[in-house]
């Protein structure tokens, strides 16, 4: 598998997201920029889990159908032409870091797929659908991980 090289402006691989990009402050996306997808890829998708909630790993954006000649997305910004999952919050699109007060940090994984073939996924998909949709399609990926705590 290739590896892509995720990032975002707004926060280092295994640093505190800005509280700006939190589910108390708006739900807006971090701002994300990644390293161009390697030829096969015809469709990217994203994924923001956190693995340390209460109740299991929690899903807070999913997005598939990113056009493979996208770099990157600003603050807030949707794809165009993507399709939005549904977050564990129960709504479509971003919705931020809220882990319980008091915990120690929770850790954010955004991950960045490259497919080979389209996921084939519509509107309001869940993250298990991602993970059956994505099987054996996977040909790059990339990683950043943030801190977020209340």
């Amino acid at each position: 598998m290739k590896e892509m090289t995720l990032r975002s402006g707004a926060f280092n691989d295994h640093t505190i997201i800005p509280s700006e990009y939190s589910h108390d402050s708006g739900d807006v996306s971090p701002p994300l920029e990644w390293s161009e997808a390697p030829e096969e890829v015809v469709e990217l998708a994203l994924a923001c889990e956190d693995p340390d909630a209460p109740t299991g790993t929690f899903a807070h954006w999913l997005v598939a159908g990113i056009d493979p000649a996208t770099t990157g997305l600003d603050p807030g910004e949707r794809p165009t032409g993507a399709v939005l999952g549904r977050n564990d919050y129960g709504a479509e699109g971003y919705g931020g870091p809220k882990p319980p007060v008091g915990d120690d940090p929770h850790r954010y994984f955004f991950r960045l797929y490259g497919l080979a073939e389209p996921s084939g996924l519509g509107r309001g998909f869940t993250a298990e659908d991602l993970r059956v949709a994505m099987q054996d399609k996977v040909v790059a990926s990339g990683t950043l991980v943030g801190t977020f705590a209340r």
